[in-house]
């Protein structure tokens, strides 16, 4: 299995990522862990995390904001999530 080790903060030096790393290690979400993997590649970790706040933190779509909350839950208990 391949092992990518976390990009330490210090090794960021786009202010938007690095600022991207801090929110996710303060809220817990997305994942810092893999928001530390992403960082590896800026314009990954950029189209996740911009989707990832059209989807859950704008107005994006007809469902609210609770049920998208429900729904990423039970794909991650199904799917059998660790984290």
């Amino acid at each position: 299995m391949a092992r990518i080790p976390y990009l330490p903060p210090s090794a960021i030096t786009d202010p938007q990522i690095a600022g991207w790393l801090d929110d996710a290690r303060r809220e817990g979400r997305p994942g810092p862990e893999n928001q530390a993997i992403r960082a590896h590649q800026p314009d990954v970790m950029r189209s996740f995390t911009m989707t990832r706040k059209w989807l859950f933190d704008g107005n994006a779509g007809v469902l609210d904001h609770d049920l998208k909350e429900l729904l990423r839950a039970y794909i991650a208990h199904t799917i059998e999530c660790g984290y």
